[in-house]
């Protein structure tokens, strides 16, 4: 397994699991990422912070220290 942080630009994959502090948790089941959802990284700041991502049809943008709470399966 290998956490979003670590994705590159143009790989996709799937949320296995979502880790961190309570609040971040949440946040991010907010936001539609949640186990089993399909994520495709469209951008990454040059300094790797913040990154764009494309999940259940829509654009977000996430700081890496939450990137690095989403364990990933790669499906690329």
């Amino acid at each position: 397994m290998k956490r979003l942080s670590d994705f590159l630009v143009g790989e996709v994959g799937i949320v296995k699991k979502v880790n961190g502090e309570r609040m971040i948790r949440r946040r991010l089941f907010d936001m539609g990422i949640t186990p089993g959802a399909e994520i495709y990284m469209r951008k990454k700041a040059p300094l790797g912070d913040p990154i764009e991502i494309t999940i259940r049809g829509y654009e977000l943008t996430l700081r890496n220290m939450e990137a690095k709470c989403i364990e990933m399966e790669g499906n690329n």
